[in-house]
């Protein structure tokens, strides 16, 4: 009988490709199925995220809940992955004897030896090593084409932001070749995927090489839509400093790639910029802006702010509204600043009280979802080509699309065949997080 795998994923979409691996990686090597619920698992895994406050009490909180799991089922064994892992290695053992395995990001694919070892020895596993790009050696690619896939091009990041703990839990940047990443894409153009997301946590800084020589992000993009059957390319997150002139270009030259970027700004305040490491000033951010909007002027443009950085006065937070009033951001994620552990921010004199920090968020989130709103109501009574990714998370009786701008359409639809294509939608409707149409023949 084969034993039954069951994933729990906090954080970012690097989190997602990483368990997404975990589960081909398992089935492939452990022959292991997917649970569909925890308690009829053989082996639970927690892919954690450091990035949020309180995110090690949150994994500590799970552990507690599988432990009663464990109590009536002994032969369960408890995985903790991602972010947190590399962070606290041991020290999540020793809190929660419960857990059988830790393991780090750039170790996912020593899984099912860490999980043999166990087994056989049951002694508890703890790798939280950076053996840079091994990983890549040994992930299988998916069994299957999604309508849009992720395909990790880099891993890490240089930038040590002040607030950011990531260099620390995912080690320094390290960029996959071309030509890894072209073979990877082409495997899964074959199996159905019509869109690629290029993930890194700095993946407009990606430097992989190609035929030996150093090459870039933008060569990578022209190169990507050159394979049969890749209709979108799309990339995430990127860093404002690292978004050169050749990636600005590469809109004009490629059709494929998407009228979306996610640029994170985190401030409009050059006094915060300074503070947060993000080499940068609110200038040379809405310069960058400009450029990209010249070659590509109906862009689509999300976000980060992070709200009550230390020493963050009134009138700094007015320049991060100023900012936002300038963009007209599409889409964006805002979040009350909380010091993270090993940064230096943590350092600082956290002096914005959490009422401020709450009461600035109000009022900056309501100023973004007023503009996400009436970006999407200037979407009504147009005709969208959206890519068809599947059934409706809400309404099994409606497939969910999303447009090149990033904006996800739910239209009424049995023709489930439609999944994986791109279909016409004329639509109807502006909804908060959406938008409602109608299949146009």
């Amino acid at each position: 009988m084969k034993k039954k795998l069951f994933i729990k994923t906090h954080g970012c979409q690097m989190n997602e490709y990483d368990s997404a691996k975990m589960m081909d990686l398992l089935y492939e090597r452990e022959n292991f199925e997917l649970a569909k619920t925890e308690d009829e698992a053989d082996l639970l895994i927690l892919n954690t995220c450091s990035i949020r406050e309180k995110a090690q009490e949150k994994v500590f909180h799970q552990i507690g809940r599988w432990r009663k799991i464990k109590e009536d089922k002994p032969g369960l064994k408890i995985a903790i992955g991602g972010c947190v892992a590399s962070q606290e290695g041991n020290e999540i053992i020793k809190r929660a004897p419960a857990v059988d395995i830790v393991f780090g990001p750039q170790t996912l694919h020593k899984l099912p030896e860490l999980y043999k070892k166990k087994e056989k020895t049951n002694e508890n596993q703890i790798d939280i090593s950076f053996p840079k790009l091994e990983k890549f050696n040994y992930l299988p690619i998916a069994g299957k084409g999604e309508p849009s896939s992720f395909v990790s091009i880099a891993e890490g990041c240089n930038k040590y932001c002040s607030f950011c703990v990531v260099p620390k839990t995912r080690g320094h940047e390290v960029s996959r070749t071309i030509e890894d990443i072209l073979n990877e894409v082409s495997k899964l153009a074959d199996k159905g995927t019509r869109e690629i997301n290029f993930l890194g946590q700095n993946v407009n800084n990606f430097k992989g090489t190609f035929k030996g020589e150093k090459s870039s992000l933008a060569k990578l993009i022209e190169l990507t839509s050159k394979i049969v059957n890749i209709e979108r390319i799309r990339f995430t997150t990127s860093h404002p400093h690292e978004f050169k002139d050749d990636l600005v270009e590469v809109y004009d030259k490629v059709p494929e790639l998407v009228s979306h970027v996610h640029l994170p700004v985190q401030s409009g305040s050059d006094k915060i910029l300074k503070l947060m490491r993000r080499r940068y000033n609110a200038e040379k951010y809405l310069s960058l802006i400009d450029k990209i909007r010249k070659v590509r002027p109906d862009m689509s443009f999300s976000s980060d702010f992070i709200v009550g950085f230390p020493g963050e006065t009134q009138q700094d937070f007015q320049e991060t509204i100023d900012i936002i009033n300038e963009v007209k951001f599409d889409e964006s994620y805002s979040f009350i600043y909380s010091p993270r552990p090993n940064t230096t921010a943590s350092e600082m004199l956290d002096d914005v009280s959490l009422d401020e920090k709450k009461e600035r968020l109000n009022i900056l989130q309501s100023r973004l979802n007023q503009l996400s709103f009436g970006y999407s109501r200037k979407k009504v009574g147009t005709n969208q080509t959206c890519l068809i990714y599947g059934q409706s998370k809400r309404d099994p009786g409606q497939l969910q699309g999303r447009t090149i701008c990033n904006r996800i359409v739910n239209f009424k639809s049995n023709e489930h065949d439609l999944v994986g294509h791109f279909a016409n939608i004329y639509i109807q409707e502006a909804l908060t997080n959406s938008l409602r149409g109608k299949l146009e023949n």
